[in-house]
């Protein structure tokens, strides 16, 4: 799969979306990745995970992490086609922070991938680095379905994405979509997406 066969993909199952759109920075954008429209649908994903499971194999990972939300699934996928095991990097009780909780654990020197759904700051990912620096393991690399940042996040790891996707966005004040007359909407917040 190449990294325009996953734009296929995500066009396909209706992921790629196109409107005016008020992102989570509080920037607007006329573009947009619904990962769920992605993730909700077993066959697309599988054959999503096996394309990194195909980039990452060469790094022999014991334990693939994801973040919270759509990161679990994705580790859950990947760590089931390398035939190894699956955490999870939960928001940290105290609100600041991942932590790997529900009795995970790793042993000194376990080899951990981690993944993630869509990257534009690297927010998550850095988060569950964090996560993992307070353990004995070794982060072989990161892997995204999609790399939104233009390629400019540095994990301090090998990285992967199946594709690489720039999408503008701007400040409300700036916005061209604003200035024409249109109202942002914020993905997620109606049944419908």
């Amino acid at each position: 799969m190449s990294a325009f066969d996953f734009e296929d993909t995500l066009r396909a199952v209706g992921a790629l979306k196109e409107g005016h759109f008020l992102l989570t920075s509080g920037r607007h954008s006329d573009r947009y990745v619904e990962k769920f429209d992605l993730l909700r649908r077993p066959v697309e994903t599988e054959r999503a995970c096996a394309e990194i499971v195909s980039q990452v194999d060469q790094w022999r990972p014991d334990v693939v992490a994801g973040p919270t939300t759509g990161g679990i699934l994705l580790a859950f996928e990947i760590a089931r086609q390398l035939g190894v095991e699956a955490a999870y990097a939960e928001r940290a009780e105290s609100g600041a922070g991942r932590e790997f909780r529900r009795g995970t654990t790793f042993r000194p020197g376990t080899r951990v991938l981690v993944v993630d759904d869509i990257v534009t700051t690297g927010g998550s990912v850095r988060e569950t680095l964090e996560a993992l620096a307070r353990h004995d393991v070794v982060v072989v690399g990161v892997a995204v379905l999609v790399d939104r940042s233009g390629g400019r996040v540095d994990f301090g790891a090998p990285t992967v994405s199946l594709s690489e996707l720039v999408i503008p966005s701007w400040l409300p004040e700036e916005c061209p979509l604003c200035a024409a007359g249109s109202n942002p909407r914020k993905p997620g917040s109606s049944p419908q997406g």
